[in-house]
């Protein structure tokens, strides 16, 4: 696996020959920034473009004090709408109204709570919503998110006509790194170009597929898919992840309303097997007890952020039950047992399908109930319910 991410690390930054080729071009992930996958929350799945100061602020401080921020939340991020026009000379113009103090005044207030500020823009000539793109202007929008202290920039893909994705990136890649101050780049375009094929070097993540609905298994004419199918779209694409460059199927759902509680575990668990990017997505001011245990799980949220950087990958299909499995570090493994189905049924892992010798005994924790199962030697069973999980930490 490390020679083929070295070969796309390269294939990537021959994007950037300007920047210096290879080495230079590996900065993006290969620097200090996102060693694991960014944890934070993002205003669009709630809110959309009802977007504004006093949101940012409160949703904040609810990050504070829900514990998210304890559990490894960092990052808030407003997404589309924050933007009306540009000035004269180019400058990008926040919305007056909503952000009446500005968007420096802001990311004050949001690294005063010990959090990091994240923006959105587009790399055409209008994002998604219409409000105006960074085209042609990368360079002056990289000075100005640096001058208001941003720490990670979200970058969409509409209204970019005639564009190569690659050097659209990595043009604004280039101009992020040369405002002088770190930033989180987070690619965009939906999987339509394979960016986990020429991303590393240019983003720290990039999305893999449509945007996700809050649904388990729907979809919509624009390119919306539901959990299942985003799911299945990243089974194969563990090779092309590790420290400094993720695969990104999208923000959370959870607490949002539209899957069961059951559903939302089965949410939460696999994009932390997928070693994704946990972006939060519901309003953290009026969380449930139930979402709030989901979103905050340490032992889930571990097997996320190992340092070892493996995306997990599905080691059994028997239709309506799986068995997905996540190399950690310290030579342990994290297990989902997924039932698909709408009945409970029982799911097995053998240790020949997570690479351990099927004579020695293993240990085996639930990390949703936080209870050990005890010692198993060869197989591990247990009867999961339907559009459910049961994970498990063998070592």
């Amino acid at each position: 696996m490390k020679g083929r991410i070295g070969k796309y690390l390269c294939a990537g930054a021959m994007v950037l020959a300007a920047a210096g080729g290879c080495s230079a071009a590996g900065d993006a992930g290969s620097d200090v920034l996102a060693k694991t996958p960014p944890m934070g929350w993002n205003s669009w799945n709630k809110f959309a473009c009802n977007v504004s100061e006093s949101l940012i602020r409160e949703t904040a401080d609810a990050m504070v004090s829900t514990g998210m921020a304890d559990a490894g939340y960092a990052y808030i991020v407003v997404d589309d709408c924050w933007q009306v026009s540009r000035g004269g000379d180019g400058t990008i113009v926040p919305d007056p109204e909503r952000f009446p103090s500005g968007m420096k005044a802001l990311a004050d207030y949001v690294h005063s709570r010990g959090l990091k500020f994240g923006i959105y823009s587009d790399a055409g000539t209008k994002t998604c919503q219409g409000r105006p793109g960074s085209k042609g202007f990368e360079e002056q929008d990289a000075r100005q998110y640096a001058a208001w202290g941003v720490d990670y920039l979200k970058y969409d893909w509409c209204n970019t006509e005639g564009m190569d994705t690659r050097e659209a990136y990595a043009t604004m890649s280039r101009a992020l790194r040369d405002a002088g101050r770190p930033i989180v780049f987070s690619i965009c375009e939906w999987g339509g170009t394979r960016p986990w094929e020429w991303a590393p070097g240019i983003g720290h993540l990039w999305r893999t597929t449509g945007d996700i609905q809050d649904c388990w298994d729907c979809s919509q004419p624009w390119g919306g898919m539901g959990l299942i199918h985003i799911l299945d779209l990243q089974a194969d694409l563990y090779p092309y992840a590790g420290p400094g460059r993720w695969n990104d199927p999208d923000m959370l759902e959870v607490g949002n309303g539209g899957m069961t509680e059951a559903e939302y575990r089965t949410h939460f668990s696999f994009w932390c097997l997928l070693a994704a990017p946990l972006m939060a997505g519901n309003d953290l001011r009026a969380m449930t007890p139930e979402t709030k245990a989901i979103l905050t799980n340490r032992e889930v949220i571990a097997v996320d952020q190992d340092p070892l950087g493996v995306q997990g990958r599905r080691v059994s299909d028997g239709g309506a039950v799986e068995v997905w499995m996540k190399p950690l570090s310290g030579a342990a493994r994290a297990v989902i047992l997924s039932n698909r189905g709408s009945v409970a049924a029982p799911v097995t892992v053998s240790w020949d399908q997570i690479g351990l010798a099927p004579d020695v005994p293993a240990k085996v924790r639930n990390l949703w109930t936080g209870e050990e199962a005890g010692m198993f030697r060869g197989r591990y069973t247990a009867r999961v319910a339907p559009h459910d999980v049961v994970m498990v930490r063998i070592e």
